[in-house]
């Protein structure tokens, strides 16, 4: 279990914005060393740049965690800098920009959305795991999934809910086979919330890479959170939003007390969690998810 972050590392993906900064930030906070590493250089540069004038130890290195190579060039850079890393943070993730129904979708967009949502969270195990459990010392795995898939899917949000339900099945998994082997190691899902956050999840597509680029054009612009909110408000919903930094308090408080399941309350979450367990349980229709479609 690790308790001290004092001198420890941290490596966190998706750390130029968002909850991955935010993570960011609070590690070197608690006397961390810290790796950044995102697919945006210039936006990289500033989160490194803000980070040290505040005396953090912090280092930054563009990686696509879609690609295996990148990954392991990751994991090479902060061994080589540190020696050791303690807190791996597999949190860079994207949105699809899917449309239409599944059967209308757009097969790069599955493509795209896998290969950044769940295997680069795969490449981020296969990189890093062997060499902290080789290190032998306290550390912590926490991967990044969502309420949407995670617990019970957004219906229209197929793409995004499939790669989010896979990586609590990984995380589940790494969890198990982490306990078989008596590592010191912990494992952890983390579920960002329980509100709305404001992070760059709805432009995901600036960043989408050539060989996942789209087979056919979209048939309408591409959604913003700015519009988004503007048409729940339009609607009569006011949205509530969940500060990133209470994101990154939450990893931190779950990695100390090595809980698997970093989820805040949330009656919300817990219905789903309920209705969904109890529609299993009953072997009936998944109802609820019309219930959470009008409730959202």
């Amino acid at each position: 279990m690790l308790n001290d972050f004092t001198g420890k590392v941290a490596v966190v993906t998706g750390a130029a914005s968002g909850i991955g900064y935010a993570m960011a930030e609070r590690f070197v906070a608690e006397g961390m060393k810290v790796v950044l590493s995102d697919i945006e250089q210039g936006a990289l540069d500033k989160a490194v740049a803000r980070l040290a004038e505040d005396g953090g130890d912090v280092l930054g290195h563009v990686t696509d965690v879609s690609d295996r190579d990148s990954v392991i060039a990751l994991a090479d850079v902060a061994f080589d800098r540190y020696g050791e890393v303690h807190v791996l943070c597999n949190n860079a993730g994207i949105g699809s920009g899917s449309e239409g129904k599944m059967w209308e979708h757009d097969p790069k967009d599955w493509d795209w959305c896998f290969a950044v949502n769940v295997f680069g969270v795969f490449n981020g195990i296969q990189a890093f795991v062997p060499r902290m459990l080789a290190q032998g010392t306290d550390g912590h795995i926490v991967n990044t999934s969502s309420g949407d898939g995670g617990i019970a899917p957004l219906p229209n949000a197929s793409v995004y809910a499939s790669t989010k339900a896979a990586v609590v099945t990984m995380t589940e998994a790494l969890y198990a086979q982490l306990h078989q082997v008596q590592a010191k190691l912990g494992a952890s899902v983390l579920f960002p919330g329980p509100k709305m956050l404001r992070t760059g999840l709805w432009e995901s597509y600036r960043n989408r890479p050539e060989r996942y680029a789209k087979s056919r054009p979209r048939k309408t612009p591409y959604n913003t959170l700015d519009a988004w909110e503007k048409a729940m408000r339009d609607a009569g919903q006011e949205i509530e939003f969940t500060p990133v930094e209470s994101v990154a308090a939450n990893v931190v408080d779950g990695i100390r007390e090595n809980r698997f399941w970093i989820m805040p309350p949330s009656e919300h979450s817990d219905g789903q969690i309920t209705a969904r367990s109890q529609s299993m349980l009953a072997r009936s229709n998944p109802t609820y998810l019309e219930t959470f479609i009008l409730d959202k």
